[in-house]
């Protein structure tokens, strides 16, 4: 009989690493987190950054100078009326004793993610983000999304700041979804 071990990592991230060095999820975008963060998200129910703040922090062991957070568009973010990203990492810091600054600016517009398979959204993603700050002091720093899919964000914000000479980058999300 074949006995299964859960593994950290997915097979593309195996087979092709991240650049980041650890992911730290409450766990995979099943209900109910998948609720939380939709109702967060789409419903406005701004309490549910408190509720997944605190269920994040549990599952972070710190090693790192600041946190920051996945930027939205100005137009989505008009839109919305909010950030979840920025209000999920001003909460997070706030529980972990760190600085939470904003590192990233959206670019430009890009289409919705949703339903788009790893190499769609690789390609819109393309140039969307620049660093706004100097990061030349800082060796480490954790980017706060609310779901991780395939990566390709938080990748791409990963780039920008080792490419600026930050060593390392966690990821801080609520939920991943499962490849």
């Amino acid at each position: 009989m074949t006995t299964l071990h859960p593994v950290a990592q997915c097979g593309h991230c195996l087979s092709q690493p991240p650049a980041w060095r650890q992911l730290y999820c409450v766990g995979d975008y099943t209900p109910p987190l998948s609720d939380y963060v939709q109702q967060l998200k789409f419903a406005r129910q701004l309490h549910y950054v408190e509720v997944l703040a605190d269920l994040l922090a549990l599952k972070i062991q710190p090693n790192i100078q600041m946190i920051t957070y996945v930027p939205l568009h100005w137009h989505r973010q008009l839109w919305r009326g909010f950030n979840q990203s920025e209000f999920l990492a001003r909460a997070l810091a706030q529980r972990l004793g760190l600085p939470c600054r904003a590192l990233f600016k959206r670019t430009r517009a890009t289409r919705s993610q949703r339903g788009m398979d790893r190499l769609q959204r690789q390609r819109n993603l393309r140039g969307a983000f620049t660093l706004t700050k100097s990061v030349t002091e800082l060796q480490s720093v954790a980017i706060v999304d609310d779901v991780v899919t395939t990566g390709s964000t938080v990748q791409q914000l990963c780039k920008l700041l080792l490419d600026a000479g930050v060593k390392s980058v966690d990821i801080y999300c609520i939920c991943r979804t499962p490849e």
